[in-house]
């Protein structure tokens, strides 16, 4: 894949202005608290997937509109804590599988707890948790445009509310360091972190990889690959909801979010990746405040440093917490 974005140099120092509507704290707070008025009930039961180093636990808790998210929380067998914290949230289309997909994280010694992903889970991996309630207005295939009339019923809206409850569900565990909790993700799963970050200031790391979710006024015009382009394509159709989709879509932009991240933050970048393009995740690190640092894959597309990426990680996670 050649280079299609700006040059590099211009990369590394753009920052877009950033769409935030004046409501925009208000409206993410309002969220958070109608669904917290759901007990969270936070149900982890043990199972059995012949996993001889590791403890493994199905979980379900209350994420939006105390909507049952699905999950697995995995930690090292027989470990009674402190354990720092590991959230990851799943690319787009994927499920939370079966939890031999996920060992990395709580082989290296942290408590783990990957996210089921609403109404996903049918792509690439398989997922168990529906999406209730559907979003209202007619949508283009994906995820993208369901509901993305209005900010209420948008998807994005509920899932980052559960992605929010789930750091909430494993900081409530007894061996759990709530004051070391980071949360990651590749891709869609980039940009809930990013998200969440902005959400919870008690988040210590954020580890967002080639993220999604970032700069959509750009994003929608610059790249062919999906998932952006499902936006387009209702823009063609519905040509006189622009103004509407671009508001709905403020409430939700990554930009925003890193802007009010605390964390410490890793980012990742493929710098010829056509599904989360090069600017668009410089459009959000350049806005992050706290301490930071972004890993350039020159030549890589969307999947970006893949396990080189995970092996760094790791590292970059030991040499905070358990070094």
């Amino acid at each position: 894949m050649p280079l299609f974005d700006m040059p590099l140099e211009e990369m590394r120092r753009y920052k877009p202005p950033r769409d935030e509507p004046a409501d925009f704290d208000t409206f993410w707070a309002d969220t958070l608290t109608e669904s917290r008025s759901h007990d969270l009930n936070a149900v982890f039961e043990r199972a059995d997937f012949g996993l001889a180093t590791l403890d493994v636990y199905d979980v379900t808790f209350s994420g939006f509109n105390g909507n049952r998210i699905k999950g697995w929380y995995m930690r090292p067998r027989g470990s009674a804590g402190p354990l720092p914290a590991v959230v990851e949230y799943i690319g787009y289309g994927g499920g939370r599988g079966f939890p031999i997909e996920w060992l990395s994280f709580p082989s290296a010694g942290f408590a783990y707890l990957v996210m089921d992903t609403r109404g996903q889970g049918s792509v690439w991996s398989r997922g168990d948790t529906p999406d209730l309630p559907a979003g209202a207005n007619p949508s283009a295939p994906g995820f993208m445009t369901q509901g993305i009339l209005e900010p209420q019923t948008y998807y994005y809206r509920r899932l980052y509310t559960d992605a929010v409850r789930a750091v909430e569900a494993i900081s409530a565990r007894a061996e759990v360091d709530s004051t070391r909790i980071a949360v990651n993700g590749q891709s869609q799963g980039g940009g809930l972190s990013i998200a969440v970050a902005g959400l919870l200031p008690e988040v210590n790391v954020c580890l967002a990889d080639v993220p999604f979710l970032q700069h959509f006024r750009r994003a929608i015009e610059i790249t062919p690959s999906d998932p952006y382009p499902e936006i387009a394509r209702y823009l063609q159709v519905h040509r006189d909801k622009i103004d509407a989709v671009h508001r709905t879509l403020s409430y939700c932009d990554g930009m925003n979010f890193a802007a009010r991240m605390r964390a410490r933050a890793l980012f990742s970048v493929g710098i010829m990746d056509t599904v989360c393009p090069p600017s668009t995740v410089y459009a959000s690190y350049n806005h992050v405040n706290s301490e930071k640092e972004i890993m350039e894959y020159y030549f890589n597309d969307h999947e970006g440093g893949g396990f080189q990426h995970k092996v760094e990680k790791i590292r970059y996670l030991r040499g905070l917490w358990l070094e």
